[in-house]
């Protein structure tokens, strides 16, 4: 069984038409080694050439057909079918011929009907991350960050937008992806990092694009805003910009502060701004401060006589520590946007 050794095969020794190893196709593509060999015995989708010694070698086009199946997999066409249309269009490149793509419609979605399962969660190809049982389309997009495939993560995010809303993409989708591709890189050291990256900088581009866009269609509102802020020392802002997006979409007014805000500043843009509710995210003990957030909780605004107080949502894991606060402690962005609601209904002045 050496011919399916790859570390015996390095592919600086070898000039460029030779093509590539499993192993090193398999990291560009964001699939394991042993889902390309069983590819090629299940599908016939395998190198065209092997190198002496019966080292498996990729030419660009067999990479081009491997990316292919990686596309249809991740859109959620059961593999079988994907391998064929994949050989469809290598076998057309081949001719001088392009074969037109004949699985779904534009932006790679379907419907279950045409993935061959009534399941969001089936999927038969693995991303390399720790993701457990998630939806089709969280496994495809884990595999384009993977792969390092921006475009193709962008496209997953957009089409998954369209279908899902932004909630369900959010919990669904979004948030296990960025948890499994957290747990990867905190256990493999410094690898996988470039993957939080661009993964974490796609989904943010959507979600801003989203709010600006929903902010645009707004009419002008006197209803008193949400603020929403990372406490002293927080960086991770994702989900308090996927609850900006959302509140955005349902025409509640948001003043987001961002990551790593001071204390006095928070503070301060309460008492000027008066808001229905100021949600403070905290993804570790370590920056969730308590104190702060009942500071932040009995601060008054409004004009003398008759100032008045916040409500204040606990968001994030860093929060698990302080059940017993008295501060409303929302589950998930859904749990956030249900106590949001009764907040500003509650806020919202007898007409």
């Amino acid at each position: 069984m050496t011919g399916d050794i790859d570390v015996a095969e390095p592919d600086a020794v070898l000039p460029p038409e030779a093509g590539v190893s499993t192993g090193s196709l398999a990291r560009r593509v964001g699939v394991s080694p042993t889902t390309l060999r069983s590819w090629d015995r299940r599908y016939g989708l395998g190198p065209a050439t092997r190198a002496e010694g019966r080292h498996r070698r990729w030419t660009s086009d067999d990479v081009a057909m491997v990316l292919e199946m990686c596309r249809l997999t991740a859109s959620g066409i059961p593999p079988g079918e994907a391998a064929k249309v994949a050989k469809d269009h290598s076998e057309g490149r081949d001719a001088g011929n392009e074969v037109a793509p004949s699985a779904g419609p534009p932006g790679g979605a379907i419907t279950p009907s045409e993935a061959g399962s009534a399941s969001p969660y089936a999927s038969r190809s693995g991303s390399g991350l720790p993701l457990g049982n998630v939806r089709q389309e969280c496994k495809g997009l884990a595999r384009a960050a993977v792969r390092l495939d921006g475009a193709a993560v962008q496209e997953q995010l957009t089409s998954a937008v369209r279908r899902h809303g932004l909630v369900v993409t959010w919990e669904e989708i979004l948030a296990p992806a960025l948890q499994a591709v957290g747990r990867k890189w905190q256990s493999a050291g410094e690898r996988y990092v470039e993957v939080e990256h661009l993964l974490s900088w796609n989904i943010s581009a959507t979600l801003r694009h989203l709010y600006v866009s929903a902010v645009a269609a707004q009419k002008s509102s006197r209803s008193a805003p949400v603020i929403l802020a990372c406490l002293p020392g927080e960086q991770h802002t994702l989900p308090l910009e996927a609850l900006t997006a959302v509140l955005a979409e349902r025409g509640v007014p948001t003043l987001m502060l961002g990551g790593d805000v001071p204390a006095e500043a928070l503070v301060a843009a309460v008492q000027r701004v008066g808001p229905s509710a100021v949600v403070l995210w905290s993804q570790s003990t370590s920056t969730a401060s308590v104190p702060l957030a009942h500071h932040v909780a009995a601060t008054r605004w409004g004009v003398r006589g008759a100032r008045t107080q916040s409500r204040v949502l606990l968001t994030g894991p860093g929060w698990r520590r302080a059940q017993h606060s008295g501060l409303l402690r929302p589950q998930g962005l859904q749990e956030a946007l249900l106590m949001l609601d009764d907040e500003r209904l509650a806020t919202s002045p007898t007409p």
